[in-house]
């Protein structure tokens, strides 16, 4: 791999395009909402000097990764499923969840590379562990946030295209513009504490620590957030893309516990830069305790290229952070991609 390409992959979207940007939210100045951009609760400051020295640090400082990695794609077990929870790794921070008849996917990521360019941004490394065609009918689709690593316009398309009865959507406030031109016609923005129900799933969109935005232009002008999934068997946690705060121990005390969360481990070096948005290993560790959590699986790593850490530091440093903190290895784990996860039921 040049230099070059390694600076394209590495370096923050934003600063690969400005003319690639997405609608902006209009409505009312809140707490985290001035009129004009979205704010976390604790501020975070970067600047394009920032980003630059991101950058160019890549050039000496970034682990190499493998250029592909075969893997064996798998089928999904049930195309509905009743009774307990089954949790099934697709690639990155894409999960199907299947729970009290409703099939959800988190985040659904396709394409070969998450940038605004077919030529050049992080690259997959491995197939995804389920094929597209080989997903049961999608009823639910939550978008944590418009990242190119999060919020994919191939994919969605593919996916709307796929099926008669349209999914619903569930994204943070501003994303409706751009999600229009996709097609999709059953979609919902919402704002942090608001909630959504379909069946007898209610799906609550809560405050996490991250930014958004494709291109210079749109930054922080749509909202991102995490996902509270309220279950007959158990309520559910998907982070999306986080970074550490005291939103994780007030989610955990009033959503809490969980039967199942699903936490970020990857993309947390140089941690001067990435701590603000994600979370490292660590981190996610006490993420789990403090969110009540009885089951956690990592995700946002192994995939895609986005930081300096190697492909399996992520999984290394889970390791070392559950017997830091004395959770057993059986309570907090990673997937294979395609692997499936079956959570027994209330009831067994």
């Amino acid at each position: 791999m040049t230099l070059l390409l390694r600076f394209f992959i590495l370096i923050p979207g934003p600063l690969l395009v400005s003319c690639m940007s997405a609608p902006g939210f209009q409505g009312d100045s809140s707490p985290h909402f001035d009129g004009k951009q979205f704010s976390n609760t604790l501020p975070m400051h970067k600047t394009v000097r920032d980003l630059l020295r991101l950058g160019w640090g890549t050039l000496t400082q970034a682990a190499d990764w493998p250029d592909w990695i075969e893997i064996e794609q798998q089928v999904i077990p049930e195309e509905r499923v009743w009774n307990g929870v089954s949790v099934t790794y697709i690639n990155h921070s894409t999960f199907l969840i299947q729970v009290d008849g409703i099939n959800i996917l988190t985040d659904p990521v396709y394409s070969q590379r998450v940038s605004p360019f077919s030529w050049a941004g992080p690259k997959r490394v491995h197939a995804p562990g389920i094929a597209l065609e080989d997903l049961p009918p999608i009823d639910v689709i939550l978008i944590s946030h418009n990242h190119y690593d999060h919020l994919d316009e191939e994919t969605l398309q593919s996916l709307l295209g796929r099926q008669s009865e349209p999914p619903l959507l569930l994204a943070g406030l501003g994303n409706s513009d751009l999600l229009a031109t996709l097609g999709e016609s059953n979609q919902r923005d919402l704002d942090w504490d608001d909630s959504a129900k379909l069946g007898d799933l209610e799906f609550i969109f809560t405050e996490c620590r991250h930014r958004s935005g494709r291109g210079l232009s749109d930054q922080m002008t749509t909202l991102w957030g995490s996902f509270v999934i309220k279950t007959s068997q158990g309520n559910l946690y998907f982070a999306g893309d986080t970074g550490y705060s005291p939103h994780l121990a007030q989610t955990g005390e009033r959503y809490g516990p969980f039967a199942l969360a699903l936490l970020p481990i990857g993309a947390y070096e140089p941690r001067w830069f990435m701590k603000d948005v994600h979370l490292n290993p660590d981190e996610a560790a006490m993420a789990h305790g403090q969110l009540r959590s009885e089951f956690s699986i990592g995700i946002h790593f192994g995939t895609f290229q986005l930081t300096y850490e190697a492909i399996d530091q992520p999984v290394i440093d889970l390791s070392s952070a559950l017997e830091a903190h004395k959770i057993p290895a059986t309570d907090f784990t990673v997937l294979a991609p395609g692997e499936t996860r079956r959570l027994p039921g209330r009831a067994d």
